[in-house]
C-alpha cells in the first residue's frame, strides 16, 4: 500500500515523525508536508504562484504551500503513484468541534477524501510532545484495522488521543463533534511605529461537550473517532425553504 503522510505542523515536526516511524513497516510511506508551520490555514490552495518542492535528506517532502496543497498534487500526479491511503499528522493541540473548520490538519485528510479507504487526521490533545508515542500507538492500531469498516465514500475519521501514557488511555469511542461559543475578542497590538494590528484570540468556551461528543469522549480519557463528509447541506432547513422554488 502507497500511503501518504501530510499534516499542517510542518514537514520536520515531531507529530509527522512520530507517524511515519508508526507506519513505515505497515505501507510504502511518503511524507509531503509544509515546509512551514500552516495551522488554520483550512481547506485553503495557493493559486496565485507555482508550488516548488523541497526534497529532504530522509526522504521527506516539503512543499512551500497549504496542507491541502500537498495533498492536492499528491493524489494529481506529482507523485510516482497515486497514494492509495492518506493519513494526517500528528497534530500537537486539539481538533474538537468546531476547530475542524480552521484545521489544516483536517484539510490534508480531506483533499485525500478520494482513495477507498477513509482519510485519516490523527491529533494529540496537547502543545508538548510528552505523549506522542500515545497517538502513534493509536494511529497504527485504528489503521491497521480500517479493513474491518463498512463506510460511505469520501468519510475522513478525526481521530483526537487524550494526552496520556498509553496504559491510562480507557479505550476509543465513537462520537460526534461538539461545538463551542464564539472565540474571545482580538487582541488589539501596536507595534512601536504607531501602527494598530489585532491577534486572533483564544477559541471559546465549550458549549456543547456533553456525553456523545469529541469534546467529552477526550476529558473521559478515551480517544475520540468522528466520522466526516464534505455534505455540508443543511437538510433540516429544506422543507423551509421550498417556498421559495414557487415564487
Amino acid at each position: 500500500m502507497y500511503i501518504l503522510i501530510s499534516n499542517d505542523d510542518g514537514v520536520s515536526s515531531p507529530g509527522i515523525k512520530a507517524l511515519y516511524t508508526a507506519l513505515a513497516d505497515y505501507g510504502k510511506c511518503q511524507v509531503l508536508a509544509p515546509i512551514n508551520d500552516m495551522s488554520g490555514t483550512s481547506n485553503s490552495l495557493t493559486l496565485d504562484r507555482p508550488l516548488y518542492p523541497h526534497y529532504l535528506t530522509n526522504g521527506f517532502i516539503g512543499l512551500d504551500g497549504t496542507p491541502a496543497d500537498c495533498v492536492h498534487l499528491a493524489m494529481n500526479g506529482f507523485l510516482p503513484e497515486k497514494p492509495e491511503l492518506v493519513v494526517s499528522g500528528i497534530n500537537l493541540g486539539a481538533n474538537l468541534g468546531d476547530d475542524i473548520l480552521y484545521s489544516g490538519t483536517v484539510a490534508a485528510a480531506t483533499e485525500g477524501r478520494f482513495t477507498i479507504p477513509p482519510s485519516f487526521a490523527f491529533s494529540l490533545v496537547s502543545k508538548k510532545n510528552t505523549h506522542l508515542p500515545t497517538a502513534a500507538h493509536f494511529a497504527r492500531k485504528i489503521i491497521e484495522n480500517y479493513g474491518k469498516l463498512e463506510l460511505p465514500t469520501h468519510t475522513i475519521l478525526n481521530v483526537n488521543i487524550p494526552d496520556l501514557p498509553i496504559a491510562e488511555v480507557k479505550g476509543i469511542k465513537l462520537t460526534r463533534l461538539g461545538y463551542r461559543t464564539h472565540s474571545q475578542p482580538p487582541e488589539k497590538t501596536v507595534n512601536p511605529r504607531g501602527k494598530v494590528g489585532y491577534w486572533i484570540s483564544l477559541v471559546g468556551d465549550i458549549v456543547d461537550g456533553g456525553e456523545g461528543t469529541d469534546f467529552h469522549a477526550i476529558s473521559e480519557g478515551y480517544v475520540s473517532i468522528t466520522p466526516l463528509n464534505i455534505d455540508r447541506s443543511c437538510q433540516l432547513a429544506l422543507e423551509s425553504l421550498r417556498a421559495l422554488e414557487h415564487n
